[in-house]
């Protein structure tokens, strides 16, 4: 059967798995702003290393199911992978209402890494299936700016219930509706995309990998740079998600601004994105790269010294606008440097070691905030992040020769507005002039 690569021609179901993937980034957002006070609150645990014990589950668990994912992908079809995943997530708000110990907040995050692992790795895939070369950043930003939007809108969400009724069960009661609308969404409306990928399969003249795991882990040039980054970047967002909450408590900020600042870092990661992912078809996917991660490791260096609520939402800001550069051009750079036919595996293998990333980051920080401070652990995944940056500045090549490097479009937009108002101060000297004489 012959098909159509492209975002407009298949626009119907590439906008039900944009959809479908905002309910899975939704899922996410239910623990965002919640889970660190329920640890404290709730179960009396005030060791660091034991509050950030979810997200060193989570990170492993979903970094486990992302490989495992890409590979059975070509095997079991992306749309049956998407509704296990669903299936699994079915459990777990029911598990964060009515947990009666913290093991069992464990155990819904288990399920919650499973979940993320299925149905995000089969949105991507499916969605990287359906538009061909072209517009594959463009795809990932709109991928990535519906999870992360969701992560932030629920995570607001989530928090003004909290306020409004306590910590548990309200706010959870969101998260049976998004289980109920994505499964059914998935089961009925989306359709596998494995005839797309075979069709492009035909045309592709990227040569195919001779071992995925290696090329795709560091190796490759292009490949490993883009994996190490993603990892540090998970690792910074995992700190950032176990650790601000408690920074802000600590503060004595309300429920309610816990849940707002909480909320700004992945709603601009998420519409930043809508940008971002254009971006990444434009300009040369390294210095999007780089620059990106440069910006993350300055907002953290910046983060201890924070003092105030403009503060922490401005940090809050050139985070997400860092994280949002990085995270459509990781996933559209492993597209464009992979064959079809080994992609959904290099991308399932990258996403193994980007989520590690989430465990990594709260171990860590959990160990240098117990031992010393928040401060040491902040400043810390900072100066990993600045030299993620640098490896990607010395690693990667702009694979694409159409590409732009942004330095040199940044300079000939300046020297172009420079002359443009040099001129229009010229004509309206020579005007003032004639209008004296």
């Amino acid at each position: 059967m012959h098909v159509k690569l492209g975002l407009k021609e298949n626009w119907q179901q590439f906008g039900l798995l944009v959809v479908i993937n905002g309910f899975v980034g939704g899922m996410v957002g239910l623990e965002r702003s919640l889970l660190p006070q329920i640890a404290a609150d709730e179960f009396g645990i005030a060791v660091n290393t034991a509050i950030l014990s979810f997200i060193v589950v989570f990170g492993i668990v979903k970094a486990a199911t992302n490989y495992f994912t890409g590979a059975l992908a070509n095997k079991l079809g992306r749309s049956n992978l998407l509704i296990a995943g669903w299936i699994f997530g079915l459990p777990v708000p029911l598990l964060l209402m009515y947990a009666p110990t913290w093991n069992w907040i464990i155990v819904a995050n288990v399920l919650l890494g499973i979940n993320q692992g299925l149905a995000w790795s089969s949105t991507v895939v499916m969605k990287i299936d359906l538009v061909g070369e072209k517009q594959r950043g463009f795809a990932m930003g709109l991928n990535e700016f519906a999870g992360y939007i969701s992560v932030a809108a629920i995570a607001f969400l989530s928090g003004w219930v909290a306020s409004e009724y306590g910590l548990r069960p309200y706010p959870f009661y969101i998260g049976i509706a998004l289980v109920f609308l994505g499964l059914t969404g998935s089961i009925f409306f989306v359709k596998d995309t494995k005839k797309f990928e075979a069709s492009e399969a035909i045309s592709s003249n990227t040569p195919r990998l001779k071992s995925i795991f290696r090329d795709t882990s560091w190796k490759d040039r292009n490949l490993g740079s883009v994996t190490q980054a993603g990892l540090v970047n998970n690792l910074n967002d995992g700190m950032v998600w176990g650790i601000l909450p408690i920074i802000l408590v600590s503060k004595g900020y309300s429920v309610l601004q816990i849940g707002a600042i909480t909320a700004v870092y992945p709603a601009v990661w998420g519409i930043g994105q809508l940008l971002t992912g254009k971006m990444a078809d434009k300009f040369c996917k390294k210095d999007m790269l780089y620059l990106g991660m440069l910006l993350q490791g300055f907002a953290l260096l910046l983060l201890p010294f924070a003092v105030s609520m403009f503060h922490f939402v401005a940090l809050s800001i050139l985070l997400g606008w860092g994280t949002a550069m990085v995270y459509p051009t990781f996933l559209a750079t492993i597209a464009e440097n992979t064959h079809p036919l080994d992609r959904a595996k290099s991308i399932g293998i990258f996403r193994l070691w980007r989520d590690l990333g989430y465990a990594v980051g709260a171990i860590l920080t959990g160990i240098l905030a117990d031992l010393i401070n928040y401060n040491v652990a902040i400043i810390f995944i900072g100066i990993v992040t600045m030299l993620s940056s640098a490896i990607v500045y010395s690693r990667m090549s702009c694979s694409n020769d159409d590409s732009i490097e942004i330095i040199d479009w940044l300079t000939k937009f300046l020297r172009t507005t420079k002359k443009q108002t040099s001129d229009v101060c010229i004509r309206k000297q020579a005007g003032l002039q004639i209008a004296i004489k």
